[in-house]
């Protein structure tokens, strides 16, 4: 049961990482105009680029259980840093703090997960326990 928990978890991580990336593709220009009203002016298209990067990689690493530890450290990179500039809560006006603080809270939660997902690995279900019992026939 532990190992069809880890895969469903590793799967579900997995998914909202793979769509902030195509999310960010698809809208690449708002985006950037959204980077500009929280700040974010330093060389716009190489940090999108490079979160977009990231987490197309650290998410599929994810999904496919292959160096999911790796996949994790990598989305953990944007993800900690956009969670504390996009939904600083504290900063915000009254009739927004609320809402704001519980997508904070919810990116905590996903903090959580990926930690956990780095510190426990992939579990028995990934594509890195294939390829540590696959034995090619003759050799």
């Amino acid at each position: 049961m532990k190992d069809i928990v880890d895969l469903i978890a590793r799967i579900l991580l997995a998914f909202i990482f793979l769509y902030e990336a195509y999310d960010s593709i698809t809208y690449f220009k708002s985006t950037k105009a959204m980077m500009t009203e929280y700040g974010l002016t330093w060389r716009q298209d190489l940090l999108l680029s490079g979160a977009i990067f990231g987490l197309i990689l650290g998410g599929t690493l994810i999904l496919i259980g292959y160096r999911s530890s790796l996949g994790s450290f990598l989305v953990l990179l944007y993800w900690i840093p956009v969670t504390f500039i996009v939904h600083s809560f504290w900063n915000d006006p009254q009739e927004i703090r609320r809402m704001e603080a519980i997508h904070f809270m919810k990116n905590l939660a996903i903090t959580g997960g990926l930690l956990m997902v780095w510190v426990n690995g992939s579990g028995r279900y990934s594509v890195k326990r294939l390829f540590a019992t696959f034995r090619v026939p003759g050799a």
